[in-house]
């Protein structure tokens, strides 16, 4: 038989052969029959959701255990979304008119995806997955019937789905499986974000024939890296891959020795090389694959666990334990990064038609004034003896950076007065991930002490693209030389105004970005931790003159498509 190659998105690096599991989610058929009372009807949806909370609860402490805090908030938002007036009000209106629970659940769950869907927004149709991920469990739990989920995986398999909904990728066995390939989704999908956490190798997007391409069993290779996929490979192309995964472990032993030490590029000019992360696991995850700092640490986490604001005791004891984990390494935290796509219970948010131009991040700040401060007093509390620094999102214009440095300024002198120790030093800077702020850098540098790329963000603003969509998704594209230049000229204003600019978005840790990265002179590298021995390796092996050659030539392509060629091709010979 002759094989067949096909190609999606990369999503998580890694091969992996082996037969395939189509996973094809039971049809949850509503049976006809006469619906009993209002009363009833409801009872029985109140009981069905609250062994839906159950469930999620025992997702939550599976994946909280796997992969940390940080991955396993999904399913709080999850059992947020059980309690969500809208659903409930919509299934009682289709009760009260004659519909049974299961009847009533459905169509209130498709009404509300759809209109989620609908928005044309990354946040929002990820979350219109959601609500079908939530919907489905608990008309499941109506129907009597078992949450079989991916259980049916016997044999170490390479999972094969239209998706993954949350649930789905939690409900993967590590032991059997090899990998994933789903014909929908992006690079931040919630699949593929696991995928990468977990180090399970991740093609998305393959495109909607895929599961007519392979039935169960079908021996497939994948490549995580280069997003491909060969349908039945003939002997000649396994024996080929398994020699490229035999030459990727023993590189391994390799990057162990290279993440075990600073970077450095080949000229020896220092290089930083950092970890995005969400909470302590993660931390101390970070450190084991070499992290030389925090880049990125995610505060919002704890402002979505729980009905009510944190306290500034118990931010307090979170920031000092991650700092104490990571020694006096620097550790930037971001400041709330919350908004209408996430908003907690405790605050009044607005019905926002696209919520990332909404109230969001450093907007939510400015106007919450003692929720901020409250924030401030923690970082600034828990930062006695140790490398911090304070980072603000979504920043696009000066006013808002001076508005938030004041407060800071006010939170010291209440500190102060009230004789509590604290850091005064804190270095404050911004996250460059408006375009707006990438063209203000040198205004910006008046009142911020550093700058970080938020490329994610970036890019979805500068190309217009809604990267959840997958109508579009081909054109959410990190390495479009329109991104590139903003990052370019970002770097340049910075250190132009002598300030270190650094990058915690998916393309610092993106190996085909990080040696043009290196030519544009970016100081600070913030990534994923699993990718971290990789890239200082890949440092390592670059001279400044050979990084800026690169770049140069980069920037003379017009295409992503061009840049992606040519990349491939330089690491080829790296």
């Amino acid at each position: 038989m002759s094989e067949y190659n096909y190609k999606g998105i990369a999503a998580s690096d890694g091969i992996a052969f082996g037969p395939t599991f189509c996973y094809i989610p039971a049809e949850l058929n509503i049976p006809v029959c006469a619906a009993g009372t209002v009363a009833e009807e409801m009872a029985r949806f109140e009981t069905a959701r609250q062994q839906a909370r159950l469930e999620l609860q025992g997702l939550y402490e599976v994946i909280e255990k796997r992969a940390g805090k940080a991955e396993a908030a999904i399913f709080e938002a999850h059992q947020e979304m059980l309690s969500d007036p809208a659903l409930e009000g919509r299934v009682r209106e289709l009760v009260e008119i004659g519909q049974t629970a299961e009847q009533a659940l459905l169509r209130a769950t498709e009404e509300l995806a759809g209109l989620l869907a609908g928005m044309n927004d990354e946040l929002f149709s990820a979350r219109a997955l959601d609500v079908k991920d939530v919907g489905r469990r608990i008309l499941r739990i109506l129907l009597g019937l078992p949450d079989t989920a991916l259980s049916a995986v016997m044999e170490p398999s390479i999972i094969i789905a239209e998706d993954l909904t949350p649930s789905d990728t939690a409900s993967l066995d590590p032991e059997l499986t090899l990998g994933f390939i789903t014909a929908q989704g992006g690079l931040t999908s919630h699949s593929a974000i696991l995928a990468r956490t977990l180090g399970l190798p991740a093609i998305v997007g393959m495109g909607s024939e895929l599961l007519g391409r392979v039935s169960n069993g079908t021996i497939i290779v994948m490549d995580g890296r280069t997003g491909e996929m060969i349908i039945e490979p003939d002997p000649e192309t396994v024996l080929r891959y398994q020699q490229i995964k035999n030459q990727r472990q023993s590189r391994l032993q390799i990057l162990k020795v290279a993440a075990e030490q600073n970077a450095y590029t080949a000229n020896g000019r220092r290089v930083e090389v950092a970890a995005n992360v969400g909470e302590v696991i993660s931390t101390r995850d970070a450190m084991e694959h070499g992290a030389e700092g925090i880049g990125l640490l995610r505060t919002e986490f704890l402002y979505l666990e729980d009905s009510q604001p944190p306290s500034e005791v118990r931010q307090y004891q979170i920031y000092r334990e991650i700092f104490e984990v990571m020694a006096g390494r620097p550790v930037i935290v971001r400041t709330l990064d919350i908004g209408g796509d996430k908003p907690p219970s405790y605050l009044a948010f607005p019905e926002e038609m696209n919520p990332f131009l909404g109230w969001r991040a450093i907007r939510i700040s400015l106007d919450e004034p003692e929720l901020f401060k409250t924030q401030l007093r923690a970082i600034l509390r828990a930062a006695v003896g140790h490398q911090a620094r304070i980072m603000f999102p979504m920043v696009s214009d000066l006013d808002e950076l001076r508005r938030a440095r004041a407060i800071i300024e006010s939170v010291k002198r209440d500190l102060e007065l009230a004789s509590i120790e604290f850091a005064a030093d804190v270095p404050v800077g911004i996250m460059v991930e408006t375009p707006a702020a990438a063209v203000l850098v040198d205004v910006l540098a008046e009142a911020s002490d550093f700058f970080s790329l938020g490329t994610n963000d970036l890019t979805q603003y500068t190309m217009a693209v809604d990267r959840g969509n997958a109508r579009v998704s081909g054109l959410y594209q990190p390495l479009h030389p329109a991104v590139l230049r903003l990052i370019r000229q970002t770097i340049d204003a910075g250190h132009a105004k002598g300030k270190w600019v650094g990058m915690c978005g998916e393309l610092a840790g993106m190996t085909k970005a990080i040696p043009i990265l290196l030519g544009f002179g970016l100081d600070e590298f913030s990534m994923n931790a699993r990718a971290i021995p990789e890239a200082k390796h890949l440092i390592g092996k670059l001279t400044d003159e050979r990084s800026r050659e690169i770049a140069s030539r980069v920037m003379s392509f017009g295409t992503a498509a061009e840049i992606e060629n040519y990349m491939e091709q330089i690491l080829d010979t790296i």
